[in-house]
């Protein structure tokens, strides 16, 4: 088995905000997003046909939902972004990477019955 590091391979210049893929199936995707003073376009929302479940490994960032206003994350913070909610990156920190590890998904509607 290979191990890898969520913390490995990072650029020290990142002219672009950097968003990898760590694993993927049917069903989910996992990435790693690394920032660095990198912020959502002006005007730009993201609105995902996913759930999508994010959190800060390191560093901080600012996020602002179209409905609920700013929330601050810092390193162990995260949270349940539903599909279609509209957020955007309002700021990452200029000074270190913001490290992201997001799932993105599709919650199940055909639960299997029960026992």
């Amino acid at each position: 088995m290979d191990v890898s590091s969520v913390f490995a391979g990072i650029p020290k210049n990142l002219p672009d905000e950097l968003c990898q893929t760590l694993l993927t199936a049917n069903t989910f995707r996992i990435e790693r997003i690394v920032s660095r003073g990198h912020s959502s376009n002006s005007g730009f929302w993201y609105d995902q046909a996913e759930d999508e479940w994010v959190m800060i490994l390191k560093g901080r960032a600012v996020l602002t939902f179209a409905d609920d206003g700013a929330i601050t994350l810092e390193a162990g913070d995260y949270l349940l972004i539903p599909a279609h909610c509209k957020h955007r990156v309002e700021w990452t920190s200029p000074t270190e990477e913001t490290v992201w590890l997001a799932i993105h998904f599709t919650a199940r509607t055909d639960h299997p019955p029960g026992p």
